[in-house]
């Protein structure tokens, strides 16, 4: 690449000068009209690598555009392009790393730490009046981590936040390992995937949102796939089914199971109508606990009901079978030799493992020879472990940055940081990753030095790391 010196001029900083054979920017500047857009390629870059300053929208017909280090001072130029000249003009920021092109994008090769910092394009019309200004920053990581959950292939799953919603309030049903390639979701109330029990779907090419058929208005959903429900009445409990389809057409299946507080609310209270209803106790479960599964509003004339280990009545499915005439149990073929089952039809699965976890179908033959169904979801997680925090530097000097990472195996899990033992509250200069486990620090302020902790949870458990300090040197 030809790249000229950049020379002075009368009445301006060298940078600002002319070059006359350049036809180069006068020392005046009007107001931004044309809306230019930078984007880094790649968004996340470590020391060594290569990064694209894409820009896009760059104003047409043109005289010129420079790219300068920084925001407001205007000194440190890094290279000029002429336009109609095919002339480029080096500034004092240039290394010689530096490749601008003709749309305007600047290519920054084996970059450092020292190369982190806002990055200003300004395009210059034939007119000489400088028509658009537009800033990025570029952080330069020493390394990257992939933080959070060790696995990446976890399939969607279901909280239900809170667990147990009193009549009227809300709750979040909240998705966790959401599909990163995600096309669109769809919400729905129950088991059958169907239109007429669509409460809404998301698309994420338009980010946009639809209800259907099976919404009551008191329903938003979101991009990250969960659904909030506000003014919860009796009617609004059961199951819920979240179907993702991704970019390359694959779909996959999520339930949970929305249950309520009844005792604040008996006169609607679901469990004294006379629909048959399971309730999981507890909900949550952890690895090695028992659970049972409670059966409501059994009918007392019934002739037999069986259990299966699916929302299907298949055979090979079937836990077990309870004939009330004969007073006889017969196990099927899902029995494990962990399952225990009463007369009221309730269901009791000692020492449960995740593999247990899923959709459990209860079926009756009641006295018209007529059968009915209910279905209910085991949630099992294995307790947290305690996670630990990987640091770029503990010692620091003021306006540099720092990447903290919290590490943590297992899958569903929530991230929290805490900064000298309460809530952090992120300032503009802090970023969290996308699952919240990378806090990301920039321009760091003596307000900033303390002990940082993560916290890691899941529906049965919490574990928080051990502290790290973070310390500003004394120049």
């Amino acid at each position: 690449m030809e790249v000229s010196s950049m020379l002075p001029s009368k009445g301006c900083t060298p940078w600002q000068g002319l070059l006359v054979t350049a036809s180069l920017l006068t020392c005046w500047h009007l107001p931004t009209t044309v809306q230019v857009i930078i984007e880094l390629v790649p968004p996340d870059v470590v020391e060594g690598e290569n990064v694209l300053l894409l820009v896009r929208n760059l104003p047409e017909n043109l005289e010129a555009f420079a790219w300068y280090k920084g925001v407001t001072n205007m000194n440190l130029g890094i290279v000029l392009y002429s336009l109609t000249t095919n002339l480029r003009v080096a500034g004092p920021e240039y290394s010689g790393r530096e490749t601008v092109y003709r749309n305007g994008s600047l290519r920054l090769q084996d970059v450092t730490q020292k190369d982190t910092g806002f990055y200003t394009l300004r395009s210059i019309s034939r007119h000489k009046e400088i028509i658009s200004t537009t800033s990025i920053y570029l952080h330069v990581y020493s390394f990257l981590w992939s933080c959070g959950p060790l696995s990446t292939s976890a399939q969607p799953t279901i909280e239900s936040v809170p667990p147990i919603i009193a009549e009227g309030g809300s709750v979040l049903l909240l998705v966790h390992n959401l599909p990163e390639n995600l096309r669109s979701l769809f919400w729905y109330k129950g088991m059958i995937v169907s239109n007429n029990f669509e409460v809404a779907r998301h698309i994420i090419t338009m980010n946009s949102s639809v209800l259907g058929p099976a919404h009551n208005g008191g329903e938003t959903v979101y991009s990250n796939g969960s659904l909030l429900l506000h003014n919860v009445t009796w009617k609004d409990t059961g199951l819920y089914t979240l179907r993702t389809l991704s970019t390359d057409m694959k779909t996959e299946l999520a339930h949970v199971q929305l249950q309520m507080d009844t005792s604040l609310s008996p006169c609607c209270n679901p469990l004294n109508s006379s629909q048959l209803m399971i309730q999981p106790i507890p909900q949550y479960a952890a690895e090695g606990e028992s659970v049972l599964l409670q059966v409501h509003n059994l009918p007392e004339d019934l002739h037999a009901f069986s259990w299966y280990k699916s929302m299907h009545s298949a055979l090979v499915l079937k836990i077990v079978e309870y004939n009330r005439a004969m007073n006889s149990t017969t196990w099927g073929s899902a029995y494990s030799r962990r399952e225990m089952v009463y007369t009221n039809g309730s269901l009791m699965l000692q020492d449960v493992t995740e593999k247990d976890a899923g959709m459990y179908t209860l079926e009756i033959l009641n006295r018209d020879f007529e059968i009915e169904k209910a279905d209910v979801q085991l949630h099992v997680n294995k307790p947290v472990k305690q996670p630990f925090i990987q640091v770029t530097n503990t010692i620091l000097t003021l306006h540099s940055s720092v990447v903290l990472a919290c590490l943590s195996a297992g899958t569903g899990i929530s991230f929290r940081w805490i900064f000298n033992n309460q809530s952090l509250q992120l300032t503009e200069r802090m970023t969290l990753s996308p699952t919240k486990c990378q806090l990301s620090i920039d321009s760091i302020m003596r307000e900033d030095v303390g002990e940082y902790k993560c916290q890691v949870s899941n529906p049965v458990s919490t574990k928080t790391s051990l502290p790290v300090s973070v310390a500003v040197m004394n120049k």
